[in-house]
């Protein structure tokens, strides 16, 4: 579900910074090859993506979700020259896509793909990260938070797609409809939790900023 109304979003894409050609190729592909190719993020929230990772000018980032690569190379744009993204993700049909489209890019040495289970992957992980995006199983977002909040920086950011969840989290929910009980759940962690301070943006499914403070 998007939140801003078609023309407005045509208005947006047609007034901020292009989408980059390798990112082009990589959209018109996976919209070619992969199932619910609307996962990807696509070029406005790629560019809002890329724009807060070179405000963050991160050295370490978590992406928990890899799909096609898409946000994984938007979130490289703002990494320091020695930094180095971590991205999960458990389907292995999408590795070599996903390799292919990094070894295309000039942060292929600052990416690394993990294949397998996150919350296993990520405690395995000695790093401290400034950045982390979490778009990945719905039902697992409140562990995914818990994994990793002892592992931010002090001042860093952790990015959480799909919040909105075309609206269903604003209304009472199936009880057999886990996807947005769980949403619902996280919602109100980021709002409560002491460590963080949250906004939310209505941008394609909506995405929530929390600053560890």
């Amino acid at each position: 579900m998007e939140f801003i109304p078609e023309k407005i979003n045509q208005y947006i894409n047609n007034h901020i910074e292009e989408e980059p050609e390798l990112l082009q190729l990589l959209n018109k592909e996976t919209w070619q090859k992969a199932l619910m190719p609307r996962m990807l993020s696509g070029h406005f929230q790629g560019r809002v993506l890329s724009m807060i990772s070179k405000i963050v000018q991160p050295k370490n980032i978590l992406e928990i979700g890899t799909f096609t690569g898409y946000s994984a190379l938007c979130l490289a744009e703002g990494i320091q020259n020695n930094g180095l993204i971590h991205t999960i993700d458990h389907n292995e049909e999408l590795f070599d896509l996903q390799k292919k489209y990094f070894e295309l890019s000039k942060y292929k040495n600052s990416i690394k793909q993990h294949l397998g289970n996150a919350l296993d992957i990520i405690s395995s992980f000695d790093e401290r990260f400034d950045l982390v995006f979490i778009d990945a199983d719905k039902e697992n977002y409140v562990n995914y938070f818990k994994s990793i909040i002892d592992k931010m920086n002090r001042g860093g950011v952790i990015l959480s797609d799909n919040v909105l969840w075309s609206g269903k989290v604003t209304e009472k929910p199936n009880s057999k409809d886990i996807d947005t009980i769980s949403l619902i759940e996280y919602n109100k962690l980021l709002k409560l939790d002491p460590r963080i301070e949250t906004i939310i943006l209505p941008i394609r499914d909506g995405l929530t900023i929390s600053r560890v403070k």
